[in-house]
């Protein structure tokens, strides 16, 4: 193969990696969302179903049904996503699902981001969130978990607590909605976040946490 070959085979191989990683993944997370869609595909998702989704803590709730036996839950938390992710696939992972409840975590990662991002920018972005699935669903319970005391994340809790309230005072003057309260549940007497609930990276929970996590959860489930 000629040099002039070679240059122009190298150029277009380039060309299609680049193009084929354009298509794989133009947003962040796009291949979680890929992923979700493949599953549907092969086992169309439950009608009527209460959908969980937000960030991590519940990507990583795998075994989340097993928490609420008795209820049908969805769930389609992603990666370490924010709220904006969320806004921008909410056409992928709200609206197809048709639920009879969105239950929300998301926010935490958003102050994790940018020490610009404030508690007030959480609650304006959680406030678009809102809008557009009541918008879509009428009448649907909406629940919000607010932002949990993560260990490693202890500089962002004066803005995680503000953040909290004023999703929470916003949710006390909407119709089908709650606000559910796990920070305050995740802390020792000495207000310090306890050290048994969370994995080694003192950001996801393990078994503990979670249990504590379905205590608060299930009295706002809508039973079938």
């Amino acid at each position: 193969m000629s040099v002039l070959k070679k240059i122009v085979f190298l150029f277009f191989a380039a060309i299609i990696v680049i193009t084929s990683n354009a298509q794989q993944e133009p947003y962040p997370f796009w291949n979680d969302i890929q992923s979700f869609k493949q599953k549907d595909s092969v086992q169309a998702p439950p009608a009527n179903a209460i959908l969980f989704v937000g960030s991590s803590s519940f990507t990583m709730w795998k075994d989340v049904q097993d928490y609420f036996p008795g209820y049908t839950i969805i769930n389609r938390g992603f990666g370490g996503s924010t709220l904006p992710d969320v806004i921008r696939y909410a056409n992928e992972v709200i609206y197809p699902y048709k639920p009879k409840q969105v239950v929300i975590y998301c926010g935490e990662n958003d102050l994790a981001s940018s020490d610009s991002i404030t508690a007030r920018d959480v609650f304006e972005r959680f406030k678009i969130l809102y809008a557009m699935i009541r918008n879509q669903f009428k009448n649907i319970p909406i629940a919000y978990i607010s932002m949990k005391p993560s260990p490693s994340r202890q500089k962002f809790f004066p803005k995680m607590i503000a953040g909290n309230n004023m999703i929470k005072d916003f949710l006390k003057k909407k119709k089908h909605s709650a606000f559910i309260d796990v920070y305050s549940k995740m802390l020792n007497s000495d207000g310090k976040p306890m050290d048994d609930i969370f994995l080694d990276d003192k950001l996801h929970m393990n078994k503990k946490g979670y249990a504590i996590w379905q205590k608060e959860i299930q009295p706002f489930l809508i039973k079938e």
